[in-house]
């Protein structure tokens, strides 16, 4: 009798110390269990360099979702970002999505200007105005050799 109550013991604790490790996983991971409560939004880029899946949204310096994917457009020769963005937040159709640094060599990010003169957004639409970000190594070589007009 007494060998299966410690074997019961010890099953508890593995089944709870499971549940844990998934908890900890669904957190680590931006997994969503309950409900989708973003919208998902569409911008082409001519270029997506050091963008990363996961890497924020950004509106007013507060971030307001994640980068959730990318594809190419071979046709037009655009990288098309995915960008889920919580469903409390209005984008219209005059909105500028750019491309952004977090300091000097930190991580990109999506900043997000919501724009207010036209139509609002609906889940699923593109973002058609975009900038791509900024290529440091080609400024300062730019820089360095004296084609900073060009």
């Amino acid at each position: 009798m007494k060998k299966y109550s410690h074997e019961t013991i010890v099953g508890v604790f593995v089944v709870l110390g499971l549940i844990g490790i998934y908890v900890m996983a669904v957190k680590l991971g931006n997994v969503d269990l309950v409900g989708d409560d973003t919208n998902t939004f569409y911008a082409p880029f001519s270029t997506v360099s050091g963008l990363r899946v996961g890497n924020s949204v950004e509106m007013l310096g507060m971030e307001i979702g994640r980068v959730a994917d990318f594809r190419m457009d071979q046709e037009k020769l655009q990288a098309i970002v995915t960008l889920e963005v919580d469903k409390e937040i209005e984008i219209f159709d005059d909105a500028i999505v750019s491309i952004k640094t977090a300091g000097l060599i930190g991580d990109k990010f999506i900043n997000l200007d919501p724009g207010g003169g036209g139509d609002p957004l609906a889940d699923g639409d593109t973002i058609i105005e975009t900038e791509s970000p900024i290529d440091l190594n080609d400024l300062i070589s730019k820089y360095a050799f004296g084609d900073v007009d060009k």
